[in-house]
């Protein structure tokens, strides 16, 4: 069990209040985000309820702090002429840890969002006018994760998912909501009809409350009940192809690096282009080489 000095701390304990113009950004904001209605909703979030979530800097050599995440939060302060922000600053500048693979707010940052400034005070109607929606829009977007697991949450949380996801979600238990929100997260498809397809693949004892059973033609029952059976079949057979694919991976790496040295050998070469010449072509496709021709290993 690691103690706590084997544990490396991502931020000073403290934030620190920086400068606007000592901030230096690490990458490019296309035109297109700020034309956005999610960059709209953001200005008037900051307008109203104030800045949520502070940005992340990492402190440079030269004074200045580069810009680890929050850029378009600091854009949004500078237009509205704000000098200084309240910043988390990071003991390294590795922008990949701060979640970087994300451009757009998913709705379970827009809920923890709602969330944090609820909390922090600010009323309903002003949280709905910063993100111009209705209170009942913004009542659905504050209980969107009610009856999900933190687990599940967490394997999804930075995905663009539809609303309609959540609601199949908390049909399940929460062990099924893992391995649901598990399969999503490693096929990336976040649709409605895939999280359906899961939730009917899924054993009533798995369920929040069993399905209601409507008694179907004798036809379309045998037909539910196969597709139901396909998709567990489906799922099984996946997790056994994700449970050996890294080994197999391993296995292919290192049998190719010996089949590009045995093709190295003239001698190996030759018998191969006289004994075995399909044989040869193929190896040399698999390593990537030049296709050695019968006629020029005699020159070899």
């Amino acid at each position: 069990m690691p103690t706590g000095e084997d544990v490396a701390v991502g931020f000073h304990p403290q934030g620190r209040r920086v400068s606007i113009s000592d901030l230096v950004p690490t990458k490019r904001i296309s035109s297109q985000v700020y034309q956005s209605r999610k960059y709209a909703q953001i200005v008037a979030s900051v307008l109203q309820v104030g800045l949520v979530e502070p940005p992340v800097v990492s402190p440079d050599d030269d004074g200045t702090y580069l810009i680890v995440d929050g850029h378009i939060r600091i854009n949004v302060l500078r237009e509205i002429g704000e000098t200084e922000v309240e910043c988390l600053v990071a003991t390294d500048d590795e922008a990949f840890t701060y979640n970087k693979r994300v451009n757009r707010l998913t709705l379970v940052q827009e809920h923890q969002m709602i969330r944090q400034a609820i909390r922090r005070g600010a009323a309903e109607a002003t949280i709905a006018a910063a993100l111009s929606m209705d209170l009942t829009t913004l009542r659905q977007r504050n209980r969107l994760l009610d009856g999900i697991c933190p687990e599940a949450v967490d394997l999804i949380k930075d995905a663009n998912v539809p609303r309609a996801v959540f609601r199949v979600l908390k049909r399940m238990k929460p062990v099924r909501q893992i391995e649901a929100a598990g399969l999503m997260a490693d096929l990336n498809k976040f649709t409605g009809r895939y999280a359906e397809a899961l939730l009917a693949a899924t054993p009533d004892e798995q369920l929040v409350s069993r399905r209601i059973k409507h008694v179907p033609p004798e036809r379309g029952f045998a037909r539910l009940a196969q597709l139901e059976g396909e998709a567990r079949n489906i799922e099984a057979q996946y997790r056994a192809v994700e449970e050996s694919y890294g080994q197999g991976q391993l296995d292919l790496v290192v049998a190719t690096a010996y089949a590009s040295r045995l093709l190295q050998n003239a001698e190996v070469l030759r018998y191969l282009a006289r004994c075995h010449i399909d044989f040869l072509g193929g190896l040399q496709r698999i390593c990537g080489g030049t296709r050695v021709e019968p006629d020029q290993l005699a020159a070899r």
